[in-house]
């Protein structure tokens, strides 16, 4: 019986002068099947995109030094230059306002508000979330993650293609998936977290056998 096989596939570090799609192609091409739907973690996407910065290159706002107290120490955005990265692509004033929203919808038990209205405070890593040699940067979420699977299902010949945000918390979500996928269904097949952006190097992961599973399932 045909079972899913999650594998990992390892790496050099990639950086900005790199290309995902062909990274993905050099390191994992001889592995990947129409069977199969490939993910790769944000954070490399984001980085060989060029989105990041460093914390001196950032001038703290006072909206930003206010707003990050209000954050649980271990988020991204307790850090003011991890807040304020956020408003940089968000805006200060639009951020202040979905922090006032979510505060809110807390006293009404609704949670997460705050990081549905203002996605860049979602998406982005602070120094300490962030794969060296990357971890003296901030690192804001990837740019256009649907073509970028879209382009990695072209390019290879997979049955689909996800952009995920996955963590050891058991935090899973799809950012950017190629047309047919279920985010979903996708984000809890990844919940135990086989990527690995630290010494690991295994920002790419294979779901193996995914369309034929799905097939007999029905």
């Amino acid at each position: 019986m045909t079972e899913l096989k999650l594998l990992p596939v390892p790496t050099r570090i990639l950086t900005e002068k790199d290309d995902i799609i062909e990274a993905i192609v050099q390191f994992g091409g001889d592995q990947i099947g129409p069977e199969d739907i490939v993910c790769v973690a944000e954070s490399v996407v984001a980085i060989t995109q060029g989105r990041m910065t460093r914390p001196e290159e950032l001038t703290p706002s006072w909206q930003a030094r206010l707003l990050c107290r209000f954050i649980p120490a271990d988020g991204s955005m307790s850090s003011v230059y991890g807040m304020q990265a956020a408003m940089e692509l968000e805006g200060k004033w639009k951020t202040m306002f979905a922090f006032l929203a979510g505060a809110v919808a807390k006293l009404f038990k609704k949670n997460g508000v705050f990081y549905q209205l203002a996605r860049q405070a979602s998406l982005t890593d602070d120094v300490t979330g962030t794969m060296p040699p990357f971890d003296k940067h901030i690192v804001y979420g990837p740019k256009n993650p649907n073509a970028v699977a879209e382009k990695i299902v072209q390019r290879t010949g997979c049955y689909g293609a996800v952009v995920a945000d996955v963590n050891d918390l058991k935090r899973s979500a799809v950012l950017g998936a190629s047309r047919g996928m279920n985010p979903n269904k996708i984000a809890k097949i990844l919940i135990d977290n086989p990527f690995g952006n630290d010494s690991q190097m295994t920002p790419i992961v294979i779901i193996k056998n995914y369309a034929s599973v799905s097939r007999s399932s029905r």
